[in-house]
Parts: C-alpha cells; sequence; structure tokens
C-alpha cells in the first residue's frame, strides 16, 4: 500500500494511474534526485510512499517537474514558479482548464521577467551610449555607495521585491 507524507492518500486512491520511482522521474525529467526532494520540501511537487518508505510520484507530475526545470533554468526563482503553478492540482490528472488558468499566471511571470531585462538593456545601453564610463560619474555604479543601506547585491539592477508580488 502507498501513502502520501502528508493526506494518508493510497493506491486506492489513484486506480489506473501509474507510479513512478523517484530514479524513474529523474531519468524522464533530467531533474537529479536531490533537486526533486528540495522541489517536494517546498511544496513544488508531491509523492506518495511505500510500505518501505520509498517514493512514488504519479506520472501526471512529470509535465509539471519538466515546468520547474525550464523556468529554473530561465532563471525564475522557485516561488514564482510555484505560485504560476498553483492552480494545476498535484493529488489528480491536471484538466485542461487547470493549465489553462496555469498559463496566465505564467504569462504574469514571464512579462515582469521581460520587462526586468528590457530595463535592464535600457539602463546598459544608456551607460555605454554616454561614453563617460566614469565611476565617479555613472549613475549605474552606484557613486559612494549610495544603495548600500537598501542591502547587498545590484539593487539598481533588481526589481524590487514588492513589484514582482504586485505583477502575480
Amino acid at each position: 500500500m502507498l501513502h502520501t507524507a502528508e493526506s494518508g492518500d493510497s493506491e486506492k486512491d489513484f486506480p489506473g494511474r501509474e507510479l513512478l520511482s523517484i530514479g524513474q522521474v529523474s531519468e524522464r525529467t533530467g531533474v537529479a534526485r536531490s533537486a526533486l526532494h528540495y522541489y517536494e520540501d517546498i511544496g513544488l511537487i508531491v509523492s506518495m510512499r511505500t510500505a518501505g518508505n520509498q517514493r512514488r510520484y504519479p506520472r501526471h507530475l512529470l509535465r509539471r517537474i519538466s515546468l520547474i526545470s525550464v523556468g529554473s533554468k530561465l532563471g525564475i526563482p522557485l516561488s514564482d514558479i510555484k505560485r504560476a503553478l498553483a492552480p494545476v492540482p498535484m493529488g489528480k490528472i491536471p484538466e485542461e482548464r487547470d493549465w489553462l488558468r496555469a498559463t496566465e499566471e505564467w504569462k504574469k511571470v514571464l512579462e515582469a521577467r521581460r520587462r526586468a531585462i528590457e530595463e535592464l538593456e535600457d539602463r546598459l545601453m544608456g551607460c555605454i551610449g554616454c561614453g563617460c564610463l566614469s565611476m565617479q560619474a555613472c549613475s549605474l555604479l552606484n557613486p559612494e555607495d549610495q544603495l548600500a543601506r537598501e542591502g547587498v547585491g545590484a539593487r539598481r539592477l533588481e526589481a524590487p521585491a514588492d513589484a514582482g508580488e504586485q505583477s502575480m
């Protein structure tokens, strides 16, 4: 009998649905086992457990895992991927309407990403275009490290945290 870690669903709750081992899922998706464990830990995917505590994944999660992998390779934060995939159920085979809702969320995530890349391109082209290349004069390089008060990292090149949340 198979059990999920949280809900107690059993194999009877998934009649006719093939369950795959973590090795099979890793082989099919190209995602490392450790990444699958992590995705499960943060709630991106779920597994069921055998009586011997081995993970088993419903086959329908392959598409979800592949989308997570592609989004991650594009640099989309896992929190955004999780939000975009929220309309897609994990405990049953998703229907077309579930994927359509998720598509709308993905569009929001990708649009925010596109805007951020275009803004970066505009800033870089402006800096290169002015020709000054002066660390004292260039606003992109943050003279006197004024933005250090806001935290670490490329403050001018990263979207504010609340802007990403508003776009979702």
